[in-house]
């Protein structure tokens, strides 16, 4: 197997964020509760960790870019177009589960 250095391998990570940002923009379907539920994250996560990421490097990137970022637009654009709101359902399932958001 060939070797991967330092730089390389974060080039690759970067892609695969990249990535997974289109996916989630494209599958608007999937409300974040049920990311949550399933996976224990969502896109909100994925904009705090950016956040925490520029701030750990002493960049200033302030919740609403990171979350522009992850979302493709205004959060409050995505949230009026795509979020929906969650069932008795999932409300349990993310209480149950121990969840925190913030």
């Amino acid at each position: 197997m060939q070797q991967i250095d330092a730089h390389t391998m974060t080039e690759l990570e970067a892609a695969v964020f990249r990535r997974l940002v289109k996916h989630l923009r494209e599958r608007t379907d999937v409300q974040n509760i049920d990311l949550m539920n399933l996976a224990g994250f969502c896109r909100n996560c994925l904009s705090n960790w950016l956040e925490e990421a520029a701030a750990e490097r002493s960049l200033t990137l302030d919740r609403a870019n990171a979350r522009e970022h992850v979302y493709g637009m205004p959060y409050e654009d995505w949230k009026e177009r795509h979020q929906k709101e969650a069932t008795p359902e999932q409300k349990a399932a993310f209480t149950k589960a121990g969840h925190r958001h913030g």
